[in-house]
C-alpha cells in the first residue's frame, strides 16, 4: 500500500499514516466540516474524548504543524500526497483553557485523531484557520458520507449537552475584532434572611423566578411558556443586584450569564449560549444604560438596545430562559422593553427600606461588631429614607470612628454612630447621600 516515492517527505508520513488507518488511499473520501465558537473548546475536547471512549476503539493522536501561519491545514490536503507540502507531523499542541473560576483543562489545539466508529475507520482533524481565531474547526473523514455525518452529528450533540459550561456563572465579553471570551464568576451563597425586603415584595420576586423554575416541567406540560423576564427597579443601593445574586444562588443547575455595562456588547453571544445551555438565567445590571428612550441615545447604544430586543423576541416560548434586569431609572426605559409581554413580564420595585427593614438591616450589618447603643430605635427613625447601602456604610464608618478612639477594642457606641451620621449626611453633602441611595431633599 505504501508508495516508496513518498518515503523521504514529511508529507508522505501523514499520507502513509492516513492510508494505513483506512487500509487504502483515502484521497477521495468524503469530508464533513463543523465549526464551534472558541469558548466551546473545552466542551469540544471533552466531547471528542467521550465520543472515542464510547466506541471502545483505540485512538491514535498525531500532532500537525504548518510551516507558515497562513497555511490552511485540512484533511483534504493531508489525503493528497502532492498537496499540503507545508503540513508536517509535529508535537501535539494544547491550550490551557479555564473551565471554572479555579480549574483549567489542557485541550488539544490541533491534532489528527484516528479511530473506529460503528466499526468503520474514521479520521477527525481538530484545527483552526488563519485569521479566524474566534472559531475552532472539526473535519471528519470516512469511507461514506453517511458515516461521516453520523459521527459529526454525534459529536455536535455531545458538545451541545456538554457539562463544562453548564450550570456555571459566566460573563462573556467581546474584543474589538469580534472575538468572544468568557470569564467564570463565583457568586456568594446568599441566605434568604440576608435579603432584607418587605415580605410580599420578596415573595412576588420568588414566585416569578424560583417558583417558576421549580415547576418548569409541569408548567410546560400545561402549555405555559417558559421564557420570562423580570425588571427590578428602585433607587440606588436598595439591593437590586444583591437580590439578583440571591435568585441565582437559589436556582442551582441553571447556567447564569452576568452582563454589566462593559459586556453589553456580548448580548447576542450570551443569548445564543443561553439557548444552548438552558435552563439559563441572563442578568443584565443597570439596563437603563442601554435601554433609555431612543431619542436620547447615541448610535452605539441604540444598536445594543435593538440587539437585546431582537434576542429576547427571537427566543422560543418554550426556552427556559429567565431575564433579570435591574435599573435605577425605570422612567427612561424604552417602552417596548419595559412593558411588552414576552420581553419583560413583570416590573417589581425594590423600595427604600421601611422601619422594619431598616431595623433588620441594622442588625445584619452590625454582625461581628460589639454594640453599646442605648437607643437603637432613635437611630432607626433618624435614618428614614436611606438605602441598604447607606446603612451598611453607616455601620462601617461607625466602626472606623470607634477603632480610631479605642486602640485595644472596637466598641461602637451612640457617639460613633452620631459622628458617622454627621459625616455621611452633613459633611458628605448631597452627592454622598445620592451615591449611597439616601434621599437628598
Amino acid at each position: 500500500m505504501d508508495d516508496p516515492s513518498l518515503a523521504t517527505s514529511n508529507m508522505s508520513k501523514l499520507h502513509k499514516i492516513l492510508t494505513k488507518h483506512f487500509g487504502t488511499n483515502p484521497a477521495f473520501y468524503p469530508i464533513i466540516e463543523q465549526s464551534y465558537e472558541i469558548y466551546q473548546r473545552a466542551n469540544l475536547h471533552v466531547a471528542i474524548e467521550d465520543l472515542v471512549k464510547s466506541t471502545g476503539s483505540d485512538v491514535e493522536l498525531h500532532g500537525i504543524v504548518s510551516a507558515e501561519d497562513y497555511t490552511l491545514v485540512s484533511l483534504a490536503k493531508i489525503a493528497q500526497p502532492k498537496l499540503g507540502k507545508w503540513i508536517q507531523l509535529g508535537p501535539i499542541e494544547y491550550v490551557d483553557e479555564p473551565i471554572s473560576n479555579d480549574d483549567r483543562l489542557s485541550c488539544v489545539k490541533r491534532g489528527l485523531f484516528l479511530f473506529r466508529y460503528n466499526d468503520q475507520a474514521v479520521a477527525l482533524l481538530l484545527t483552526d484557520k488563519p485569521h479566524r481565531s474566534n472559531l475552532v474547526y472539526v473535519e471528519v473523514m470516512a469511507a461514506t458520507k453517511q458515516i461521516a455525518e453520523l459521527l459529526g452529528h454525534h459529536l455536535a450533540k455531545l458538545v451541545r449537552y456538554g457539562t463544562v459550561l453548564r450550570g456555571q456563572v459566566i460573563s462573556p465579553s467581546r474584543d474589538c475584532y469580534g472575538n468572544t471570551s468568557i470569564k467564570f464568576q463565583n457568586l456568594p451563597t446568599i441566605d434568604r434572611s440576608q435579603v432584607i425586603l418587605p415580605d410580599e415584595v420578596l415573595k412576588r420576586i420568588e414566585r416569578q423566578t424560583i417558583g417558576f423554575s421549580e415547576n418548569s416541567n409541569r408548567l410546560a406540560a400545561a402549555g405555559r411558556h417558559l421564557k420570562r423576564g423580570i425588571l427590578l427597579h428602585g433607587p440606588p443601593g436598595t439591593g437590586k443586584t444583591f437580590t439578583a445574586m440571591y435568585l441565582a444562588s437559589r436556582m442551582p443547575g441553571r447556567t447564569v450569564f452576568l452582563l454589566t455595562a462593559t459586556s453589553f456588547g456580548s448580548i447576542e453571544t450570551a443569548c445564543k449560549m443561553a439557548r444552548i445551555l438552558e435552563p439559563s438565567t441572563v442578568i443584565l445590571e443597570d439596563v437603563d444604560l442601554i435601554g433609555a428612550q431612543r431619542e436620547t441615545q447615541v448610535v452605539d447604544a441604540n444598536a445594543v438596545l435593538f440587539e437585546l430586543l431582537n434576542q429576547m423576541d427571537g427566543l422560543s416560548n418554550d426556552a427556559d430562559i429567565l431575564f433579570v434586569l435591574t435599573t435605577n431609572r425605570p422612567d427612561v426605559l424604552e417602552h417596548a422593553l419595559a412593558a411588552r409581554p414576552g420581553r419583560v413580564d413583570q416590573a417589581i420595585e425594590i423600595p427604600l427600606p421601611d422601619a422594619d427593614c431598616r431595623r433588620r438591616l441594622f442588625d445584619l450589618y452590625s454582625h461581628g461588631l460589639k454594640l453599646e447603643v442605648k437607643r437603637p430605635e432613635d437611630v432607626i427613625k433618624k435614618i428614614e429614607g436611606v438605602s441598604a447601602a447607606f446603612i451598611r456604610e453607616l455601620l462601617r464608618k461607625s466602626a472606623v470612628f470607634a477603632a480610631i478612639e479605642m486602640p485595644n477594642e472596637i466598641i461602637v457606641r451612640d457617639k460613633h454612630i452620631q459622628d458617622a451620621l454627621g459625616d455621611l449626611l452633613i459633611e458628605g453633602g448631597p452627592l454622598t447621600k445620592s451615591l449611597l441611595g439616601a434621599k437628598t431633599n
